[in-house]
């Protein structure tokens, strides 16, 4: 294509085309600080392309693309290229990857040992793991979460951090500007602004932690805890596994052994701060 861009996040590399640059040029300021080698073959490719050639200039429309796609999805304006891009980059690695089992999940670790944070969109799983990193953790993602398969760690997935709506004043007050990506307005999923994570989260992306503990969040309400048994834990995770089904064998297995050697709860909380804390109280019984 016109422009591309190779990225690498964790275990997979993309390869990224587009037929205009400002896409390309936006994903280059977001991951300058990652590890880069072109000489790799591309894991996954993501196209970001006109449906017809006079799209490229007449109200330009960004078509989504790449080795796997979703037929009927609408394209998008090219002032939202970079979340066509996001959701290129995600769609590839939901449907193509399976070298680990992969979690819709959001995770931290400290010590070694990692807390992997599941729930729907609008739980607040992507913020308390961007708050997290900020304040002590080693960001590995919040988006996936990868388990291998045999031995049972988790993996980094740390690309930029998806903030939306209230998340993004909330973080933004504690980071440097130059650490974030241009403000989305508007977007199908609300306002959208990216945080690129902390450098150490980046350089220690290839270095697996050992899972301790599984939340599944809910934002509102009173704060609460709420012990989960394994099966229960077992139910929610192949509903956020998108290759459970494909792995076979391998996926049952590792998320049994998952479920079996790491507590789990659900937890409710009325703001940023009460979620923070029961995450911390929650790891610290874990490790102890």
């Amino acid at each position: 294509m016109r422009h591309s861009t190779r990225i690498a996040v964790g275990p997979v590399q993309f390869r990224i085309g587009s037929d205009w640059r400002a896409p390309v040029a936006v994903l280059d300021r977001l991951y300058a600080g990652y590890p880069r080698d072109d000489t790799r073959p591309a894991d996954a490719t993501v196209r970001l392309f006109a449906a017809r050639p006079w799209r490229r200039w007449l109200r330009p429309s960004v078509q989504i693309g790449g080795d796997f796609v979703i037929p009927d999805a609408l394209p998008l304006p090219l002032s939202m290229g970079l979340l066509a891009a996001e959701m290129g980059m995600n769609l590839q690695v939901a449907l193509g990857w399976r070298r680990h089992l992969l979690l819709h999940a959001s995770a931290v670790a400290r010590d070694g040992r990692a807390v992997i944070m599941s729930g729907e969109s609008g739980s607040g799983k992507s913020t308390l793991a961007a708050l997290l990193g900020e304040d002590g953790w080693r960001l590995m993602g919040d988006e996936f979460t990868l388990i291998d398969p045999a031995g049972g760690d988790a993996l980094a997935f740390p690309r930029a951090v998806s903030l939306k709506n209230a998340a993004i004043a909330e973080v933004a007050a504690r980071v440097d500007t130059a650490r974030l990506g241009p403000l989305l307005a508007g977007t199908p999923k609300g306002d959208i602004r990216h945080l690129i994570p902390r450098a150490d989260a980046i350089a220690a992306m290839h270095e697996p932690a050992r899972p301790a503990l599984l939340l599944f969040p809910r934002f509102g309400g009173e704060a609460a805890i709420e012990p989960m048994g394994e099966g229960e834990a077992f139910v929610r995770l192949t509903e956020a596994s998108t290759n459970y089904v494909a792995l076979g064998e391998p996926g049952f297995a590792a998320l049994t052994r998952l479920v079996r050697e790491t507590p789990a709860f659900g937890i409710s909380y009325p703001d940023s701060t009460t979620g923070l804390a029961l995450v911390e109280q929650l790891f610290a019984e874990a490790v102890r």
